[in-house]
């Protein structure tokens, strides 16, 4: 088995042990698996920068998929979450292994996302329907929390601010840091996806539309909505539509999931905050222009 070149730099670059090691061990770890769980590969591997996807048939012929990524907190999590959300509007999770990252899959089709659609307001209903759905279920108690994502957002930014030259950019991440400080008291009870845009929502049997890669967070619905807003972000840009496209999204969201507009707000602006956090911490000394354009596009909370 020939591990994606994509899956293989992502782990490499950087040149740390247990990432080549893990790499190097995947063929072993498929063909282990793949005999316990009595799994058969029916078609070409497929791969992002975490995570390997192999379709494979069960004991009875039926198709899944057996996913593995790296073990760590975030994939314990989103195996718990899955877990939890038993398929309500998300693949649904057949077995596990938490302490190799496996995950047995459902299939669904890798070929056809929600990004396919050409009516946003639609897709952007369909979203709105899956967080919905999504939100509703129980939140497992070992489930990273909003609060102390905040916390600790909140203990980074003196340092991004002293790392931005641009006076602009600095003001930018100070309003977002005060955004969510207003809210970071009430951080909210909900299971929310973080990453559900159109691109992590593919067609399937069971149901048309369900979600895939759920990185899993108890908190607020407002702080889940920035990736549906975001989505498509390049044709957006492309088209000149980016500020028209958000605030509709913005108002379809929220009036979906019957949330409070400014608290919604605040929360996306949260979300630009940890994007803008991020950046940093990888080297960059602007706030990404991109971010920047969506933060204008929100009604001021």
């Amino acid at each position: 088995m020939e591990v994606p070149a994509a899956l293989v730099a992502s782990h490499t670059a950087h040149g740390r042990a247990p990432e080549r090691e893990w790499i190097a061990g995947l063929p072993a770890l498929v063909a282990e698996l793949a005999d316990r769980w009595e799994l058969t590969r029916d078609g070409e591997l497929r791969s992002g920068e975490a995570a390997l996807v192999v379709p494979v048939r069960d004991r009875d012929g039926g198709p899944a998929v057996l996913r593995l990524q790296m073990p760590r907190a975030e994939t314990a999590a989103a195996l718990s979450g899955l877990r939890a959300w038993e398929g309500r509007g998300i693949v649904r999770l057949l077995d596990a292994d938490p302490g190799r990252g496996a995950a047995l899959l459902e299939r669904l089709d890798g070929a056809r996302s929600l990004a396919s659609l050409a009516d946003d307001d639609r897709a952007t209903g369909i979203l709105a329907g899956i967080l919905a759905r999504l939100h509703a279920g129980p939140a497992p108690a070992d489930l990273p929390r909003l609060g102390r994502v905040a916390e600790d957002m909140l203990a980074e930014v003196p340092a991004a601010l002293a790392a931005l030259p641009d006076p602009a950019d600095r003001r930018r991440l100070a309003d977002w840091a005060a955004a969510l400080t207003e809210l970071a008291g009430e951080p909210g009870d909900r299971m929310l996806h973080w990453d559900l845009h159109a691109d992590n929502v593919l067609a399937g049997e069971r149901e048309p539309w369900l979600a895939i890669d759920p990185e899993p967070l108890v908190g607020d619905p407002g702080f889940d909505l920035w990736p549906a807003l975001d989505s498509g972000r390049e044709r957006l840009v492309a088209n000149r539509e980016v500020a028209r496209t958000v605030r509709r999204r913005f108002d379809l969201l929220t009036e979906a999931l019957e949330l409070d507009r400014d608290r919604a707000a605040g929360w996306t602006l949260a979300r630009l905050l940890q994007n803008a956090l991020w950046d940093v911490e990888d080297g960059r000394t602007s706030v990404d222009p991109a971010q920047i354009a969506l933060a204008e596009a929100l009604p001021r909370p």
